[in-house]
């Protein structure tokens, strides 16, 4: 399994990964909202289509995962702008981690197929930490 940070930047995706770009090196590939499938798209409020839905950044020695989130808001450190994303490298096993890790914890997007293949879920663990999953 592999561990990175995901971070999200409330409409600000974008601007901070030429910053990062910038800042520290390295490359990044982002999807926007327009890029996904029709029946994804049809779930996220209008004028969301130039947002970043997902995207991974990798400079020598790290990489992290961002988007723009799911409801913009102003970034709030005190208020957490990390998840945990967790990639699994089969079903089973991927199961088996989100449930034991979701245990006592509360499940916000089920462990389910996902429309770039594999299956993905998220949830908040029993000490508040925020996680994604995604397996084969």
């Amino acid at each position: 399994m592999q561990l990175q940070p995901y971070v999200f930047f409330y409409g600000r995706c974008q601007e901070a990964l030429d910053f990062y770009k910038t800042a520290l090196g390295g490359t990044y590939e982002a999807m926007r909202v327009a890029d996904a499938p029709a029946d994804v798209k049809e779930h996220m409020p209008p004028g969301t289509d130039k947002l970043i839905m997902h995207a991974s950044f990798t400079a020598d020695g790290f990489s992290f995962l961002c988007s723009d989130g799911r409801e913009v808001k102003t970034i709030d450190p005190d208020a957490g702008n990390t998840s945990l994303a967790l990639g699994a490298t089969d079903r089973v096993e991927g199961e088996r981690v989100f449930k034991a890790l979701s245990d006592g914890g509360k499940v916000t997007m089920p462990l389910d197929d996902a429309f770039w293949g594999g299956r993905f879920g998220m949830f908040v663990d029993r000490f508040g930490n925020e996680w994604m999953i995604t397996s084969t």
